[in-house]
């Protein structure tokens, strides 16, 4: 899963990276542990509510919120559960079909971060090894494009004018981590390489009926392409947030042995 991320950029930067035609109203300071629930940047392409068919959507840079709600929920609260979705069933699944079909987005972050149980470790109050956060991102510095899914929730407790009536969410699509970084965890964010931004964002792309073409935009990262080092535990608590935390830990205050682990 990807529970955890960082994301720095300031929304100048994202638009001009990105190609956006529109940015956000409000900017997010940097963030360090982005976490579920937060508000975060999400690129989509939509074209305006009342526009014909043959208008071309914008690339717009938004503000949504991490953890996706489906359109039909009764209570927003279960998107705290819908932070993520699986690569190899989100275009069937319920909560998550309609947003394939036509609410895909990309998520910036500079990195993410997971957690490894090094057997040599220290132990819990129950028994088992304390974990090791560990910050994963790309070698050469560049933004990492996480695909996502969107969706739209009205809330019925709410007038229709009123700007709160209507929550964007979003979640983070995953997919089986390759050999290294399957030893920290078995899953990570699935990446969209630049040349597959535009078909991976296109709403008039049917993703209940073109899927398999969608899905092959879909690619875990490159080999080589990502580096990974132990992080202070600091990152657990959600309260932290700084650049500190994606600082590389000294190998002696490491949770056990992270030999074989870095890469």
């Amino acid at each position: 899963m990807c529970g955890r991320y960082a994301q720095s950029q300031n929304v100048h930067d994202l638009v001009a990276e990105f190609e956006a035609e529109q940015g956000p109203d409000t900017e997010l300071p940097p963030d360090y542990n982005v976490a579920p629930t937060k508000e975060v940047y999400a690129v989509v392409a939509r074209r305006p509510r009342e526009a014909e068919p043959d208008v071309p959507p914008t690339r717009q840079l938004r503000v949504m919120r991490w953890g996706l709600v489906p359109s039909w929920a009764k209570d927003p609260s279960i998107g705290s559960r819908m932070i993520n979705a699986r690569q190899e069933t989100a275009a069937s699944k319920p909560a998550f079909r309609r947003a394939f079909a036509r609410r895909r987005a990309l998520l910036p972050a500079d990195g993410y971060y997971e957690w490894w149980a090094p057997p040599d470790g220290p132990k819990g109050k129950n028994g088992k090894p304390l974990k090791q956060p560990f910050y994963i991102h790309s070698k050469d510095g560049s933004t990492l494009a996480m695909a996502g899914l969107y969706e739209f929730w009205r809330d019925p407790t709410r007038d229709e004018d009123d700007p709160r009536a209507w929550l964007a969410t979003v979640t983070v699509l995953t997919t089986d981590a390759p050999d290294t970084l399957g030893r920290i965890h078995d899953r990570m964010p699935l990446l969209v390489a630049r040349e597959g931004w535009t078909q991976w964002l296109d709403p008039d792309r049917d993703g209940s009926a073109d899927a398999d073409a969608l899905t092959s935009l879909l690619v875990p990262a490159a080999p080589g392409m990502l580096a990974a080092y132990p992080v202070s535990t600091a990152v657990n608590n959600v309260r932290n947030n700084g650049p500190e935390l994606i600082e590389q830990l000294p190998d002696d205050e490491v949770l056990g042995s992270a030999e074989g682990m870095l890469f």
